[in-house]
């Protein structure tokens, strides 16, 4: 009897696929070439994505043996759901695949915005020495705003209380006394901007949160901590 066919569309770790190598008949394709997606997908059962392929109306009526997309990530944004649906096709994807890393990048990214330090690696590569210039500040005392307060965003807070920092969040879906459990102190979105020193941004792709102009007026404060 033939193996289910599963389609990676986009790259996947080699021990992730090696899982499922006995079971079932893997085949790729290059997903952001739409020509090569839909000549390889009619014969798939199930089709694994990253974010660099969609899977839309075109696709889903050309895999009449479909029956998963799966989405080795968190966001679904490249997926239509609701056609996926109406197709009979099931949607899954990982929410917890990539959480630390993103917090530990977040926390990366804010050091090293603190501390100026892509300007002064690139300031000593020319073969300058300003060690005045890029004194940065420290995160110690400073107030980290977190928008978004959900599995990524309270990775985040902890990570940043062992900086010493000062932690306020805002989420209309994450009860207060979550957030004070998590070492966060809740604020309502204006306090938050007014009071952050860092802002990171931890929200879903959504119809609400996309290309958002409601507020193109936010009080920042980098002023405060002079980045």
């Amino acid at each position: 009897m033939p193996k289910p066919v599963v389609l990676v569309a986009d790259p996947l770790p080699a021990h992730v696929l090696a899982g499922l190598e006995p079971d079932f008949d893997l085949r790729h394709c290059e997903g952001a070439d739409r020509v090569a997606l839909l000549a390889a997908v009619p014969d798939a059962a199930a089709l694994l994505i990253r974010s660099a392929t969609k899977v839309d109306q075109e696709v889903l009526d050309a895999a009449p043996r479909l029956r998963i997309v799966a989405r080795a990530g968190v966001g679904l944004d490249n997926v239509d759901v609701a056609a996926a649906t109406r197709a009979g096709v099931k949607v899954a994807n990982a929410p917890q695949s990539n959480v630390v890393s993103v917090a530990e990048l977040t926390v990366g990214l804010m050091i090293s915005l603190a501390r100026g330090i892509p300007a002064a690696s690139a300031s000593v590569h020319a073969g300058e020495w300003k060690r005045a210039a890029f004194q940065g500040v420290e995160l110690a005392g400073k107030t980290a705003g977190i928008l978004g307060f959900g599995k990524v965003g309270r990775l985040v807070a902890t990570r940043l209380r062992a900086l010493d920092m000062r932690i306020v969040a805002h989420d209309p879906f994450v009860p207060a006394e979550a957030m004070r459990q998590a070492g966060a102190q809740p604020a309502a979105l204006d306090e938050l901007l007014r009071e952050s020193d860092f802002l990171t941004i931890h929200l879903p792709l959504t119809p609400q949160t996309r290309g958002s102009s409601a507020r193109p007026n936010w009080p920042w404060r980098s002023r405060r901590c002079g980045c």
